[in-house]
């Protein structure tokens, strides 16, 4: 009978994981724009440029029939 000897494995080096510090802690503030889609149609793409450009980023879109929730956020100083 032949018997074939596999080696051990050799233990896998531990790894840290990196350190991220944040010195100052974001703060956000909220838009909501509400739209009813009947009567109004969803915020153009000039609108959407003006909020971007007032530092507006899209969140979140909520639906609820008729209503559409446009959520925006952006950074704040205070």
């Amino acid at each position: 009978m032949y018997r074939t000897l596999v080696p051990p494995q050799e233990p896998k080096p531990f790894v840290h994981a990196p350190m991220v510090y944040v010195e100052k802690r974001l703060k956000w503030e909220y838009k909501q724009i509400v739209r009813n889609l009947k009567k109004e149609g969803a915020p153009a793409e000039a609108e959407l440029n003006q909020l971007g450009e007032a530092g507006w980023e899209m969140s979140g879109v909520a639906q609820q029939p008729p209503l559409a929730y446009f959520y925006f956020k952006r950074l704040t100083e205070k």
